[in-house]
């Protein structure tokens, strides 16, 4: 089977894990991993910010910041297709007692000019707002990215109305491979930005959280109270350490097959158009009638996995364990008809 249902299926290359059999160990709790405290140390780095802390995955990180940043009764804004609202399992109503303000924007970008007339007024009727959210690249909007100019407009609009600014980065260094934005300059936008190394960078696990040393100081304390303080935690940090060292720069080409991708499935008589490819994320829509649970079944019979998107809709991912001779055999067994 060739598998592009996610880039989360990716495997660590040998070279990774001989990388990870050697790292060095402590306890984390105690802080005291010196291969946790390296991988923390070049997350935060890389964005400029203070300090960053190791979690277990995307989720955690996003769900810990939520709860550092609001209030119980607090208010969210978010895309209304953003993963914090739809895939973390109503995470900001469990874990944090806030609800959300869904914003509709465009392909899972949230339009600047939206965010003004969404913050609520000092009025007992209304939550407060106290956090503004955003996904970069955007999962359900096709894996696109945001355009520079408006993140800097919605961290300003942020800064104005005293409200921290979050990025959900799952696929943020996608994102950077296209815009070419130094990473330092984006990190500046933002209070606290979530990265996950077990996507396009290939780790098997973890995401690292970055934000001031006084937010991950909090985020410690929060991380515990969720159950997700880890012991000796350095040989899966260890994953990450090695991803962000090497495999940033291949995302590349994860990307200029995502495009083959969007050549091939446009050929197709059941598939009536394609999101516009941006980065490793290629979404279809299907022909009328088709549904998307029938179509990945019929997929799945050529040896090829995807996975269903929504109603009337299907999704390919690339990563680093799809290569060119995968691609082959895609536009070779895909049918032509379903």
């Amino acid at each position: 089977m060739i598998d592009f249902r996610s880039d989360t299926v990716t495997k660590p290359s040998q070279e990774m894990k001989d990388f990870m059999f050697k790292a060095e160990l402590g306890d984390d709790v105690f802080g005291d991993d010196p291969s946790v405290n390296e991988l923390q140390r070049i997350g935060a780095e890389m964005f400029g910010h203070e300090a960053a802390l190791y979690c277990s995955s995307g989720t955690q990180t996003n769900q810990i910041a939520i709860n550092v940043w609001t209030n119980p009764g607090d208010e969210v804004i978010c895309h209304s297709d953003a993963h914090i609202y739809r895939y973390e399992g109503g995470g900001i109503a469990l874990n944090s007692g806030a609800s959300v303000r869904l914003l509709h924007g465009n392909q899972g970008r949230i339009n600047p000019d939206e965010i003004v007339d969404n913050i609520n007024p000092d009025d007992q009727h209304f939550p407060p707002t106290t956090l503004v959210s955003i996904e970069d690249t955007a999962n359900r909007g096709g894996g696109v990215y945001y355009d520079f100019e408006d993140i800097k407009k919605i961290s300003k609009i942020c800064k104005e109305n005293n409200l921290p600014f979050h990025l959900d980065g799952a696929r943020v260094f996608n994102a950077l491979q296209e815009n070419k934005i130094p990473l330092k300059e984006y990190g500046a936008q933002f209070d606290s930005i979530s990265i996950c190394l077990s996507k396009g960078l290939g780790a098997p696990v973890g995401s690292l959280l970055l934000g001031s040393n006084e937010f991950i100081r909090k985020a410690r304390r929060v991380r515990k109270a969720f159950g997700g303080a880890m012991r000796q935690a350095g040989i899966i940090a260890a994953g990450g350490i090695y991803a962000l060292q090497n495999n940033v720069n291949r995302l590349a080409e994860d990307h200029k097959r995502a495009k083959q991708i969007e050549r091939i499935l446009s050929s197709k008589s059941w598939v009536s158009s394609v999101i516009p490819v941006q980065s490793n994320i290629v979404v279809a829509h299907l022909s009328e009638g088709l549904s998307e649970y029938d179509v990945v079944d019929k997929i799945k019979e050529c040896g090829i996995l995807c996975v269903g998107f929504g109603k009337g809709r299907i999704r390919f991912t690339t990563h680093l364990d799809i290569s060119d001779a995968d691609l082959s055999t895609l536009e070779r067994n895909l049918p032509n008809s379903i």
